[in-house]
């Protein structure tokens, strides 16, 4: 049996719920309906009634209905929400989930989602998905599908857009079944046979990273790159805090640039933490630290306009960071790694971070570099961090091997000595 959970407040949008769930019959899936509404009486009945949904989060629906705040209420149900889709996909029940909602479901469900282990499928279908959906992502990999109209009726817009989501999500629940049966997927994103490592790249250190990843996977380990656009990074971060990877090659370092300069690709203030809280073994560089990303070409602020600016792509403009820029952020990297309690070691390619920033690019820039350099140093000076120099640039394939030499030779020395 496939089942498709639909989870949201039955109340006011127990019409369009009833209308998926009669859909998804039609498509070959069962159904699962958790009620997450508050207030109203349920349009259509529910498998799971709100006031399960609300003593799974610890709480009575008479306590809520009755509470002054609002909010209060709304995270309730949405942490009880959560709760009953752990508890059905621990009991194999959960192939897939489907919401609907304005902001309000939309929260709620996603919360919901975030909590479910990466690889089961889940989209949400909103009137806030043309928008930032940072917040209803988060790290997770769910899926956004815009409204075009507010969920609020059965019209000639909703109506296709909402088969579309039916049937995608009646497939990939049939899809993930099947592999989970057949495949013997792993319970979890890091049981498998082979040890998993966390790498990090952008365009700019491609070439050096690929080279990392490919001498890696001789090695015998699975390699999982994240792109560092601020939310590839957040999820690098929250995956490495679970303790899912044997090691970590951050070999990309742009997002700190951003979160520093203003940029628009920032991961927040804790990134490159998790790994060193976790005492994960880790190898980091300084790649693309060279660079701070904006916005198109005519909508870089003042501030930016007359330095280097490169055209990386119609959406990506970037702007060469300065010596000053520099030094602060290798006092940043250095404070973040002297507190790590794993295995740590800094590669520095002293020929350049980027392929802008190696010998005549566009960014090649030896002051600006040292200041980093000395700065790095100077933090590290009496960590356990270990700093070792290569006379080349970044995107050179045999520094790619050897910081993943270093990282194989770590995570072998954290084993022994375990």
């Amino acid at each position: 049996m496939t089942n498709v959970v639909l989870v949201g407040t039955l109340d006011t949008k127990g019409v369009e719920y009833g209308w998926l769930r009669e859909r998804l019959l039609r498509a070959g899936v069962e159904v699962i309906m958790v009620d997450t509404g508050i207030m109203g009486d349920p349009r259509v009945p529910a498998d799971i009634p709100r006031e399960a949904v609300a003593r799974a989060a610890g709480t009575e629906l008479s306590e809520l209905r009755a509470a002054a705040d609002r909010g209060a209420a709304v995270t309730a149900m949405a942490r009880g929400a959560e709760a009953t889709l752990l508890r059905l996909h621990a009991e194999g029940r959960l192939h897939a989930v489907l919401a609907i909602g304005g902001s309000g479901g939309t929260s709620i469900a996603t919360r919901a989602m975030r909590a479910l282990p990466l690889g089961v499928p889940k989209l949400m279908v909103s009137s806030m998905a043309s928008g930032d959906v940072a917040p209803y992502v988060g790290s997770s990999d769910i899926t956004m599908m815009y409204s075009v109209v507010d969920i609020a009726g059965i019209n000639s817009i909703s109506a296709p857009v909402m088969a579309n989501a039916v049937e995608a999500a009646a497939g990939m629940a049939k899809a993930f079944q099947r592999a989970s049966r057949e495949l013997r997927r792993p319970a979890r994103l890091g049981a498998g046979s082979r040890p998993l490592i966390a790498a990090s790249m952008a365009g700019v250190t491609t070439l050096g990273v690929d080279a990392a990843r490919e001498r890696l996977t001789e090695l015998g380990y699975e390699v999982l790159v994240f792109h560092v656009s601020g939310a590839g990074g957040r999820t690098l971060e929250t995956l490495a805090g679970q303790g899912i990877f044997a090691g970590v090659l951050d070999l990309t370092l742009s997002e700190l640039a951003d979160d520093l300069c203003g940029g628009i690709l920032t991961a927040g203030p804790d990134r490159l933490s998790a790994a060193g809280r976790a005492g994960i073994p880790q190898v980091v560089s300084l790649g693309a630290l060279d660079m701070v990303k904006f916005g198109p070409l005519e909508t870089l602020p003042d501030r930016a306009r007359y330095r280097r600016v490169h055209v990386h792509n119609p959406s990506i403009t970037v702007v060469r960071t300065t010596p000053a820029e520099c030094a602060e952020l290798g006092r940043r990297v250095a404070a973040k790694l002297r507190v790590a309690t794993g295995p740590t070691a800094v590669c520095v390619p002293l020929r350049g971070l980027s392929t802008l920033g190696a010998p005549g690019g566009t960014y090649h820039d030896p002051d600006a570099d040292r200041a980093l350099f000395s700065a790095l140093r100077e933090g590290l000076r009496g960590s356990s961090a270990r700093l070792y120099d290569y006379d080349t640039h970044i995107n050179d394939p045999g520094f790619g091997r050897a910081a993943a030499d270093r990282l194989h030779t770590m995570i072998g020395a954290a084993a022994a000595a375990a």
